[in-house]
């Protein structure tokens, strides 16, 4: 049967792609385009076997074997079968788990079945020299492909190389058709005009710690009170409080992320809830960008207004058949970059609002993203695999790209809805 068939390592590909391009073999490092990287193998599959093309098999890993968004817009495309492997995580490590046991059984089998003449090895692993053999030996002609190796380093099994029939590399040209590095430089780029709340990030003194020279502590505000100021209250006393601080504002010298949730807020806020009058939010404030998961805010506690509390979800502005549609843009059209994936969540969420008073109530929350539509928006976001963990953590530099595309968006949004008035 003059027919091929291609076997993808998809770790090996992409990994390789990725450390020929960015620089280290991390995935998140680069985007793919899926369907230009399939019609590739399959034009270059063709062109070396001079066989028309069976099947392409993407083996790849997954948390818990659950398709992740690349695996559900693969095997939806003609001609492509995905089998998935366990993907986990050791020594703060991934690692692939199943994939070249199913990638030896695909291969022993094909052979064995007489299923193709051809068959195209995308893999470095050793751990198939076993099934390459037998693929031989039952009279297939095997073909084994490599990404070209980042500063001329090795990437493929010596003994591999040794008894593929037909050997050929993918060189960073043919790469480049499908793969790019994606640029971090912007990413979490600070805006071109920082807000009040940033500049105060910026500006906050660094901690007394007696070690290296490290900054001193800034000095204390001036008294609050003219007769403080005036000399009301005995100076030993006051310069022994002023000792007896000393050490406690060494600890507290740098604002934490909960400290300057309110910082850029009047006095009194936009609902009229009283803010504190010092560096801080009110107790159980926080910036949503740095949280950690232990720490959650509920809805209505102290730091978040009502009407903020009560923002209306995605999900609740979102009928059935949009859900589905929602579904379908995320398998084709959505990269799964971390910002993107904010933007495309802002994008929805605001296009559905029945009031663009919602929206100035979440304007008014910035840098803060209000703690329901924050656990929508990380939890819509777990869908495209970027998971760190399998306790459902998002990496941090993902959760500030998350949040960052939602709030470009937003303001994106915003400002065009304020230009006509503007000019």
């Amino acid at each position: 049967m003059d027919r091929c068939v291609v076997l993808v390592d998809a770790g090996y590909l992409l990994g390789a792609a990725a450390s020929l391009l960015a620089g280290e073999p991390t995935r998140s490092r680069i985007t793919v385009d899926h369907t230009a990287l399939i019609q590739a193998l399959r034009e270059r599959a063709e062109g070396d076997t001079e066989c028309a093309l069976l099947r392409i098999y993407w083996f790849d890993g997954a948390p818990d074997r659950v398709p992740q968004p690349e695996h559900r817009r693969l095997r939806v495309m003609p001609r492509v079968t995905v089998r998935l492997g366990a993907l986990t995580r050791s020594e703060g490590r991934w690692a692939q788990k199943g994939v070249d046991a199913a990638m030896h059984a695909e291969l022993t089998e094909l052979a064995r079945n007489r299923a193709c003449s051809d068959i195209v090895l995308v893999t470095g692993d050793g751990d198939l020299l076993p099934g390459l053999m037998s693929a031989k030996e039952h009279g297939v002609a095997v073909h084994l492909w490599a990404v070209q190796a980042a500063d001329g380093d090795y990437n493929q099994s010596e003994d591999l190389v040794a008894e593929a029939d037909e050997r050929r590399v993918l060189d960073r040209t043919w790469i480049t058709r499908a793969v790019r590095a994606k640029d971090l430089s912007g990413v979490c780029a600070t805006p071109r005009e920082p807000r009040p709340e940033i500049a105060a990030i910026l500006a906050a003194p660094l901690p007394e710690s007696g070690k290296n020279g490290s900054a001193p502590v800034a000095p204390a505000p001036p008294a609050e009170h003219p007769e403080d100021a005036e000399g009301g209250h005995d100076d030993g006393a006051a310069s022994d409080a002023a000792e007896s601080a000393a050490p406690a504002r060494s600890e507290t010298a740098v604002p934490t992320p909960k400290d300057l949730a309110g910082l850029g807020r009047p006095p009194h806020g936009a609902h009229g809830a009283p803010q504190a009058h010092h560096s801080g939010a009110s107790a159980g404030a926080m910036l949503r960008w740095s949280s950690d998961k232990g720490y959650v805010e509920r809805p209505g506690a102290a730091g978040e207004a009502p009407e903020v509390a009560a923002l209306p979800m995605l999900a609740q502005l979102t009928t059935a058949e949009q859900r589905w549609a929602d579904r379908e843009e995320d398998i084709t059209a959505v990269s799964g970059d971390p910002f993107e994936v904010g933007q495309v969540f802002a994008r929805r969420w605001i296009g559905r609002l029945g009031s663009r008073t919602h929206l100035q109530h979440l304007s008014g929350e910035y840098p803060r993203v209000p703690h329901r539509i924050d656990g929508e928006l990380l939890r819509y976001a777990a869908r495209f695999g970027l998971l760190a963990h399998k306790d459902d953590q998002i990496d941090e530099h993902d959760r500030y790209a998350i949040r960052a595309g939602f709030w470009r968006e937003v303001d994106a949004l915003t400002a065009t809805e304020r230009s006509p008035s503007a000019e």
